[in-house]
């Protein structure tokens, strides 16, 4: 099958992003927009832009999906929709930020009045119809919701934690608005050409083909790094297996997304919305997944794997190379449109293999279980979810990235590796905030809280990048994953998805060869 071309509803707002008045942003995020052009400027107002000499202005929102533990089934799928305009609002904030620097530096109002309270009041808004669909089913929305919807302005350089990575997870406490009011300046910012105008500082700011990223810091020589015991971002993306327990191996192979199936959706976390994700994913197994899939559309899917028993969906953001080259999606939402842009790379592996658990034996996955590894936000929210590592063929057992993508040497190849949650509750196949119903083993190898050991997946990506290079503390060529656009294609914002369509007679396959010990296909 090709790309999928179903006709799905689109957001309203999605066609006139760049010329929305007043905007806000929601779910949680982290909207960067250069303004050095207009602090350097001279002339009459130069001390009004004085204190915009720093490049980048931040908005840091807390994340009200993560915050949802607890939603009755009934709510689910209005709640869901709120989170996706939620999201809607932090794309078009993002191009409101980038294409009014000229009415930000003749007003230092311009951000708190256009973008900061209009914000909050909007969020507000979205809150208070979540906990009204939550309450109107039987559940009992915290009322702390109300204490998320405000976003504060950061400064451009984020503080450094003490283990050296950048300090992310500031919240709403000690952040400045001051300096982000500095930095947006004129309520009459009605002028989108005088915004636009500046499109070159926000290339020379933050970096990549659309000035979205990736900088130069993203970046590391691989044979520089100094090699690291383990993989991963704290306890986040544990091998469960180990020399004891259940031992076994099975692989299923679903190819590499080679008839090009793509699409900017998540039914997961967003399902019934078009370009959920603001990002493009690459698909291989179920050939069904978009935003209106159901289980039954699922179920009954062609796929793309070797053993037909396997409908499963496997989904994670492309990667691309930005080297000046456009791909079919350059003027779409979720690709260009969104800043991901450059050519889409096809993995040269995709590896999936699913292993045991090193206490004792596994238990089957339900079918339509749904995981997602890893955060997409992870620049914004920290890493209590990320989970990722990025390394190159030859280095996997020595070196494991997490907020650096490799540049790899001569002969080497960029490799993504995901190992997901394999502790199952044992009850439910989602959960409100798609997280809960599943968790990661323990140092040990064993399942808290009663959790049942299930197959671990393990998704191994390998790419034959050409090594991007650091001219003048500029990256040259640079590749990126796909991120929602204020996430500027940071490299800790990797991620994967998984939902179980095995038929039950290959998943009971797949837990007898894994307990057995044996090595299966």
């Amino acid at each position: 099958m090709g790309r999928n071309t179903r006709k799905r509803r689109t957001p309203l707002a999605t066609k006139a992003i760049a010329a929305s008045a007043a905007l806000a942003l929601g779910g949680g995020g982290l909207i960067w927009a250069n303004f050095y052009a207009s602090a350097h400027e001279s002339g009459p107002d130069q001390n009004r832009t004085r204190s915009a000499g720093v490049q980048i202005a931040t908005i840091d929102c807390p994340d009200v999906g993560q915050k949802l533990t607890e939603v009755p089934g009934q709510a689910r799928g209005e709640v869901d929709g709120e989170l996706a305009t939620m999201d809607q609002q932090i794309t078009e904030a993002y191009q409101r930020l980038a294409t009014t620097r000229d009415a930000q530096a003749r007003d230092a109002a311009f951000v708190q009045n256009t973008i900061l309270q209009p914000l909050k009041d909007r969020r507000k808004a979205i809150i208070d119809r979540i906990q009204l669909e939550i309450n109107r089913v039987g559940g009992n929305a915290s009322e702390d919701l109300d204490n998320l919807s405000g976003c504060t302005g950061t400064p451009a350089e984020q503080p450094q934690t003490n283990d050296g990575e950048t300090g992310q997870d500031q919240g709403g406490d000690g952040q400045d608005q001051g300096d982000g009011q500095d930095q947006g300046q004129d309520g009459d910012g009605q002028d989108q050409g005088d915004g636009q105008d500046q499109g070159d500082g926000q290339d020379q700011g933050n970096g990549g083909q659309a000035g979205n990223g990736p900088t130069a810091d993203d970046f590391v020589d691989i044979t520089q790094v100094q090699a690291n015991a383990q993989p991963g971002v704290g306890a986040n993306g544990l091998k469960a297996n180990g020399r004891s327990g259940s031992r076994g191996t099975f692989t299923t192979r679903c190819g590499t997304n080679s008839n090009d199936n793509h699409n900017t959706d998540n039914v997961i976390v967003a399902p019934g919305v078009s370009n959920g994700a603001h990002h493009l994913h690459d698909y291989v197994g179920n050939q069904n997944n978009d935003a209106f899939a159901s289980d039954q559309d699922l179920a009954g899917a062609q796929t793309t794997c070797q053993n037909q028993g396997d409908r499963s969906s496997y989904f994670w953001p492309v990667l691309r190379l930005q080297d000046g080259t456009q791909d079919f999606d350059q003027n779409n939402a979720g690709g260009g449109t969104e800043g991901n842009v450059g050519k889409i790379l096809e993995p040269v592996q995709a590896q999936l293999k699913f292993v045991g658990n090193k206490r004792g034996p596994v238990v089957a996955m339900p079918q339509a279980l749904r995981i997602i590894t890893g955060d997409a936000k992870a620049f914004v929210n920290g890493n209590a979810n990320a989970n990722v590592n990025w390394s190159c063929t030859g280095f996997e057992n020595k070196v494991q990235l997490k907020d650096k993508y490799p540049i790899c040497p001569e002969g080497s190849d960029v490799v993504r590796t995901t190992n997901f949650q394999s502790c199952w509750d044992g009850q439910n196949i989602d959960s409100a905030n798609h997280r809960t119903h599943v968790a990661f083993v323990q140092a040990d190898g064993t399942c808290a809280n009663g959790f049942k050991a299930i197959p671990q997946l393990q998704v191994r990506l390998v790419y034959d990048v050409p090594p991007p290079t650091i001219e003048n503390g500029q990256v040259v060529n640079p590749y990126a994953v796909d991120t929602f656009p204020e996430q500027l294609h940071k490299p800790i914002t990797d991620h994967n998805d998984f939902i179980n369509f095995f038929s039950t007679r290959l998943m009971n396959k797949m837990v007898n060869c894994i307990n057995n010990g044996q090595r299966c296909a």
